[in-house]
């Protein structure tokens, strides 16, 4: 990792209440991109918490966001975030195959409109910049404009996790072996 781990010693009051937190909540550790943002507090308190929305709060089911994730993971190559979702994704429902495919970087086949959907927004405003507006449209019909907005939130959340990931070299714990090419 570029970036020095601090250890409990070398935290400020600030640092430690903010590691504190994030371990006390649903996250249970603090791991990846929170050990580096720790090294700037408030940036940590404030990503966390948007963290814990995106991950646990959002309108989406878990299985979609599980996709929205994976899928801006693939995007990045960033391995940990890849390591740290396949598993949550499969265990929430979706299909290996379909992982798979987005591992490899193809076109996956869908068992839902719902993951077709998701799907295709990640993936023209993650390549695009943008999002068509039929794809718009179909998200909107789906999910509502309160998802729609939450699908975005996780794609930008994750995307600032992938960039950290990825600046900082984050490593794959121990004994793990990266999946991405």
């Amino acid at each position: 990792m570029r970036i020095k781990e601090l250890s409990d010693d070398e935290m400020t009051t600030t640092q430690k209440k903010i590691r504190d937190e994030i371990v006390a909540g649903p996250r249970g550790k603090l791991q990846g991109p929170l050990r580096v943002w720790l090294t700037s507090p408030n940036l940590a308190d404030k990503a966390q918490r948007l963290g814990q929305f995106c991950r646990y709060e959002t309108s989406l089911p878990t299985h979609l966001s599980e996709l929205a994730i994976l899928i801006t993971g693939r995007f990045w190559g960033a391995e940990f975030e890849w390591y740290a979702h396949k598993k949550i994704g499969l265990e929430a429902g979706l299909d290996p195959d379909l992982v798979e495919a987005i591992r490899q970087r193809r076109v996956p086949s869908f068992n839902t409109d719902s993951e077709k959907i998701i799907y295709e927004f990640a993936t023209q405003l993650h390549r695009d910049h943008r999002v068509n507006d039929e794809t718009y449209a179909a998200a909107v019909n789906e999910f509502g404009e309160e998802g729609t907005v939450d699908l975005v939130g996780i794609l930008g959340y994750y995307t600032l996790i992938s960039m950290t990931l990825n600046a900082f070299k984050v490593p794959l714990p121990e004994g793990e072996s990266p999946e991405l090419d």
